[in-house]
Order: structure tokens, then sequence, then C-alpha cells
């Protein structure tokens, strides 16, 4: 009897209208468009706006588009795991609003986080639930509305991050298809280096945590930098080794789009050619869990079926992982 393979057989995603550009972003801090580039690669980023909006708002979108492309109900999602940094409320969980808005009535879920690499944490997730046999199609959506959480008169910070969300489908493959190998890392000694500081049962908010901006992200670049650029390129480069993948032998690398000099840091590492390698970052930003399910959209159209593509990323706490799989369709 052929292994069963947890694979992805749709893909969708959705970024917001508004546009914040470089060229915006120097009216409101003290930075410029040449500074950001360089450093960055970013160009641009999508910002959620309007009142009382979320990011199960941007889910529900994306996993619309996933759900018309396969050609099935919400009703037959039987789990969603949503990936996000940035939930709708503390509680309930966000996994649950969406599964209210597009009608998955017979689905149950959770959030997952994980910072930026939680979407890799919840495909290694949701592939456990196909494997075992327990369910037949998992949801597996990764969003933030990290606009939330910026303070965009912090220019180590408020350059970076935008907001967006993509979502997979999960379903069984006997062809040798799908999710084949995953490595997980976490560190939590990188607490200092990137968080937020306030909002949890450590510091819950009060008028003086608001005041103090304590409830944005903060971020200690040079130590997170250093981190990120050295585990994100090992551990893409470990999980090759370990499936005895040369660079010739990968379609395509997919990056966590946090950085450019990160993302090609981790393809020399990996000795991936350029032109293999998808980036997005230069219109998108950081949009944190929901960067790999964007790349994949945007990319979908290029995947063949066998393709191998090694996914990447690394995250605040610090998290970071890579999945192999094999595209299914």
């Amino acid at each position: 009897m052929s292994k069963i393979h947890a694979a992805i057989t749709a893909v969708h995603g959705y970024v917001p209208d508004y546009v914040l550009t470089n060229h915006e972003l120097e009216t409101m801090v003290d930075t410029n468009d040449e500074w950001i580039t360089t450093r960055t690669g970013i160009k641009e980023r999508r910002i959620l706006k309007g009142e009382g909006l979320g990011t199960s708002d941007m889910a529900v979108p994306a996993v619309e588009g996933l759900l018309k492309k396969r050609g099935i109900g919400a009703d037959e999602i039987e789990l969603i795991i949503f990936c996000t940094s940035t939930p709708d409320y503390v509680f309930p969980a966000t996994a649950n609003i969406l599964a209210d808005k597009i009608g998955a009535k017979n689905a149950w879920g959770y959030d997952l986080q994980a910072t930026c690499s939680g979407f890799l944490f919840g495909l290694a997730t949701g592939a456990q639930f196909i494997e075992s046999g327990k369910h037949k199609k998992v949801l597996v959506v990764g969003g933030d509305k990290m606009s939330s959480i910026i303070n965009y008169k912090d220019r180590a910070t408020c350059i970076i991050f935008g907001d967006g969300c993509g979502a997979v489908l999960l379903e069984p493959n006997d062809e040798g298809n799908g999710i084949i190998d995953s490595i997980l890392r976490s560190d939590g000694s990188g607490l200092p280096f990137l968080n937020q500081q306030a909002g949890g049962s450590v510091k819950p908010a009060t008028h003086e945590t608001i005041d103090a901006n304590e409830h944005y992200v903060y971020q200690e670049g040079k130590s997170v930098f250093k981190f990120a650029v050295t585990n994100m390129a090992e551990v893409a480069a470990e999980i090759m080794e370990r499936n005895n993948l040369g660079p010739d032998d990968i379609a395509w690398l997919v990056p966590h789009q946090a950085n450019k000099r990160i993302i090609d840091a981790t393809a020399i590492r990996t000795g991936v050619s350029a032109d293999k390698v998808i980036i997005n970052i230069e219109r998108y930003g950081n949009t944190t869990n929901g960067t790999l399910p964007l790349c994949l959209w945007e990319w979908e159209d290029k995947f063949k079926k066998g393709d191998n593509l090694i996914l990447a990323a690394f995250g605040g706490g610090f998290t970071w992982g890579s999945i192999y799989l094999k595209w299914a369709y």
C-alpha cells in the first residue's frame, strides 16, 4: 500500500488594495526609499484600511477563492488551522470566526502562533491529520494584519511589515506527491530581540503600557538579522541534504519574505540559482504568516506536478524551519 502524503491541492491569496510606498513612509518617519530598498529589498507594502476589519477579513476572500478553484463547498472542510500573530481577538480563535464567515459548519479549528514560521508549522501540523487518516480536507491559513501592531514612528519596524493572507488546502495523495519532510526549530532565548512587550499575561494593557508604545512590534535588528541569516539558510540546506537533493533537483526555493539579504543568503547556502528563488518582498514586504502562501499563490501557474519545492522561514521567538514538498498538480 502506498504511503499517504498530505498534498496541497489548491492555493489562493488576498492582499488589501491600499499600497503604502517607501515614498509615503518618507513623509511619516526619518527614512528614504534608497535606504529601505538597499537594506530590505522592499519598495511597497499593502495595508488593510477600514474600521473594524481584522485578519479574518483578508482570509475570507483568500479561502473563498481557494474553494472556487477546487470546486468544493466550505461545508466539506474538516479542520481549519489559522496561522497568525494578529488574531481578530485574544479569543475566540480566528479560525472559528473564519469558519463562521465562510460557512464551514462541519469544521473544527484553532489558531497557531509561531510568528513568521507559523505557516510552516501549520503545514506540518495539518499534514499529520491527513497522513493519519483522521481528515481528508484540512485548510491551512496564514495571514496577518501587521499594521495593527506597527508603530509608524519607529523606522526600524514600520518599513518592513505589510498586511496579507494566503491559504492552502491539504488532501491525501498516494502518488508520492505532497509534504515529504519537515525540520522545525525554536529557541525561546530570542525573546528580548523580537517581541511585543505588552498585552500578554506578563504585562497586561494599562495606560502606562499604551503610553510607552509597548503594544507594538519591538525588534533589535542586528541580533535578529544575524540569527535569521544563519539559521534559515542552514535549515534549508539541512533538509536538502537529508533528502539527498542537490540544487539541480530543486524546482523552486520558497523563502519567507523578511529581508532580501536573508533570502539571498539562503539561496547561496543551498546552491539554488536566482531564477528558481521566489521573491515578492518588493511589493508586499513582510506579511509574517502570509508570506509563504502568498508566494505559492503568485507562482502557482509556474509549478508543475512533481516539482520539488523547498520552503524555509524564520521568525521571532525565535522560530525557524524548512519543509520539502513535491507539488501535486
